[in-house]
């Protein structure tokens, strides 16, 4: 619109000064008396109307022509900016179909190699667990079925015993009916034990235990069950353990090591089964350690010493310094849910 005033501009100026050259012409003639007024006028009213006529045809052309000129602009602009927009569009293609190149790799990575060995994984876990269960379902049905126990006993599994531990615990103690059991430690395992002693017929266990409130309830469990006759849970804070050549006991870590109140322990002599349960791994790295350096020299000749938990690194590794320390111990592994070493005198 700039550009058309432009260019009316003078054009309009031309036409004004050769409009009012022509309107003077009649105005003069009627002065001179060469034509009437009236006709003068007509003249001076045709004039300006062609005048206006001939201003707005010029007008029109010109408009026509910046309308054409400003059409051809946007029609180069569009142009231009629908090239710019193609070329944006192509390089975003170009960079999305890269990106699904990427993500089509990793998807195939992901079927090929990932996914087979996650199924493997998971078949695995869930075979091992599937079999752990039905082997574990088997050893409670036979305790029950062997102890001929009440309806309602303690769970066994987690942090207590498993019953596979426990079967052998008390197919040992059927074989050789051991006068004093000791267990590290108390809980379910406790009940188990009581009712396997008293179907031998014979022999009492001792259950030491670290935490007052749990050997309460422990005590109670026993109640409940009419074994206190059999079972007793003794408790034994952890304090500095040393060992016997009377230099302090230190952790691999070299950390001070604790252990059971062995006071608790005095009147304790010719055990025939030690179940090596406690204290627990929290309270110190190899914390069942001093099971053996404490209560071998308490145990009958034929006693029989049962780790349980033997496949957690750090039982393996006191169950080989219980080994060094002393040649006359020997070891079996046992098949069991979390392991379990059966130790013996040669």
């Amino acid at each position: 619109m700039r550009s058309l005033r432009r260019r009316l501009r003078p054009i309009l100026a031309v036409g004004a000064v050769g409009g009012a050259a022509v309107l003077a012409v009649p105005v003069v003639l009627g002065f001179l008396g060469l034509i009437r007024w009236v006709d003068a006028a007509v003249l001076v009213l045709l004039g300006a109307l062609g005048g206006a006529v001939a201003l707005m045809a010029l007008v029109l052309l010109l408009l026509r022509r910046t309308v054409k000129g400003l059409s051809g602009s946007v029609s180069t602009a569009m142009d231009t900016h629908s090239r710019r927009v193609a070329e944006a569009l192509g390089r975003d293609r170009l960079e999305a179909a890269h990106s699904m190149d990427g993500v089509k790799e990793r998807l195939t990575h992901l079927r090929d190699h990932s996914l087979p060995k996650l199924a493997r994984e998971v078949t695995h876990a869930v075979t091992v667990q599937g079999r752990n269960d039905y082997e574990q379902q088997v050893a409670w049905t036979e305790l029950r079925e062997h102890l001929d126990t009440p309806t309602f006993m303690p769970p066994l599994r987690g942090w207590a015993a498993s019953p596979d531990v426990m079967r052998l615990l008390v197919r040992d103690i059927d074989r050789r009916r051991p006068g004093l059991v000791v267990e590290c430690g108390s809980g379910s395992s406790s009940v188990w034990i009581g009712y396997a002693l008293r179907r031998a017929g014979a022999g009492r266990l001792v259950a030491i235990e670290h935490d007052a409130r749990y050997a309460e309830l422990s005590r109670a469990l026993v109640a409940s069950h009419d074994l206190e006759d059999v079972v007793e849970i003794r408790t034994a804070p952890l304090t500095g353990f040393e060992p016997g050549d009377g230099e302090a006991g230190e952790g691999p870590d070299g950390g001070a090591r604790r252990w059971y109140d062995t006071s608790v322990l005095a009147d304790l002599e010719d055990i025939g089964l030690l179940f090596v349960d406690g204290p627990p791994e929290a309270t110190g790295s190899q914390a069942r350690y001093p099971a053996v350096p404490v209560l071998l020299p308490r145990c009958a000749e034929d006693a029989v010493i049962v780790l349980d938990d033997a496949s957690r690194p750090d039982e393996r590794a006191l169950g080989d310094r219980w080994l060094a320390e002393n040649p006359g111990l020997r070891r079996t592994e046992e098949a069991a849910e979390k392991g379990a070493h059966v130790f013996t005198r040669a």
